[in-house]
């Protein structure tokens, strides 16, 4: 009786394997032991596609990359910056267990790098400054992450009365949508702030 035929491995199929492997276990679960055994196969086997775990964390990172959309092509700059913040936000709150993974490590994803150019490019053929790119982009982020990261936190109310100093209403008192609620704040507000300040750069320029 013949060997079973060994599992056909791709590049792509191991980082899905990973990405399904941290949806379901956390980051903690995430090893090329672990992956190798969700595909059936030992871990030596997969080092003739991938090199390291951070090898891996970056292939999983473009999936998510590839599950956002920033079209240029939306006019004006400033709603194909919102489209853009929000299908990151929603990519990110479909794996929240690789948000910390991918905040706590320099980007190594050649789909993010790309992205970060399409996004560079877009607020360049709209006016903003070469030295603004970067902090507008990075500071839209900052918020996506910081919101992604308490997407799933259950929100203690069961303090004790006299455990709490006093005005602390809005938060004892919170919707269950404040999440929501408190990314639609900073993205609008953010936006605006953006728009202000590039009308206010070009009025210095045309001056």
């Amino acid at each position: 009786m013949g060997r079973p035929p060994r599992p056909l491995l791709t590049r792509d199929g191991i980082m899905r394997a990973a990405l399904a492997l941290v949806d379901e276990e956390g980051a903690a679960a995430l090893s090329t032991t672990r992956v190798a055994a969700r595909l059936g196969v030992k871990g030596p086997s997969l080092y003739n596609y991938v090199s390291s775990r951070d090898e891996i964390i970056a292939g999983v990172s473009d999936l998510i990359v590839a599950e956002m959309d920033l079209d240029p092509a939306v006019q004006p700059w400033t709603a194909a910056l919102d489209a853009w913040a929000r299908s990151y936000r929603s990519a990110l709150a479909r794996h929240p267990n690789m948000v910390p993974l991918l905040a706590s490590r320099p980007t190594r994803s050649v789909a993010a790098l790309q992205a970060y150019a399409c996004a560079f490019a877009m607020l360049r053929k709209a006016g903003w400054p070469e030295d603004h790119v970067l902090p507008v982009v990075q500071s839209i982020e900052y918020l996506l992450i910081g919101s992604a990261l308490h997407l799933n936190h259950p929100h203690d109310t069961a303090w004790a009365d006299e455990e709490l100093p006093p005005g602390l209403e809005p938060l004892r008192n919170a919707p269950a949508d404040f999440r929501e609620q408190a990314f639609e704040t900073g993205l609008t507000a953010l936006i605006r702030s953006f728009q202000e300040t590039l009308d206010n750069l070009q009025a210095q320029h045309d001056g």
